[in-house]
């Protein structure tokens, strides 16, 4: 891969929007959207905050007996890195209104035929480190 092929502008505003779409359907609990984000494959991954998803039907299982948040989440340093026209990661940190934990995120998208698609996702959360003034 070529040093061309990565952060192509557009590449990383296609997974941006995105990745604001996806976060609207989030605090929304749209689960019909949610789940249309992810690849339908048994191969798909998602380490949650307390669970894990292995393959679509856990992760639609899962999406499906969530409740709404009771909680809003505050996008900080989301960072977006394309790996040339068809993969792409999202990483942010996001601050939830109710702990003062720092949350993390990662998606990995990548282009199919039927549009881009979360293949693997992780959620976390830590004590705020004191580099960041927390």
């Amino acid at each position: 891969m070529s040093p061309q092929d990565i952060d192509h502008p557009d590449v990383r505003r296609e997974i941006e929007a995105l990745f604001q779409d996806y976060e609207r359907a989030l605090m929304n609990n749209n689960v019909a959207a949610l789940n249309g984000y992810f690849w339908r494959d048994d191969r798909l991954t998602r380490y949650g905050i307390g669970d894990l998803q292995l393959g679509y039907d856990a992760l639609a299982a899962f999406r499906a007996a969530t409740p709404a948040p009771d909680f809003t989440r505050d996008i900080r340093r989301l960072r977006i890195t394309a790996f040339g026209p068809d993969m792409a990661v999202a990483m942010c940190e996001f601050q939830r209104s109710d702990t003062r934990k720092l949350g993390l995120q990662t998606q990995t998208w990548i282009r199919f035929m039927d549009g881009w698609k979360i293949v693997s996702a992780h959620v976390s959360m830590i004590d705020p480190p004191q580099s960041l003034g927390a």
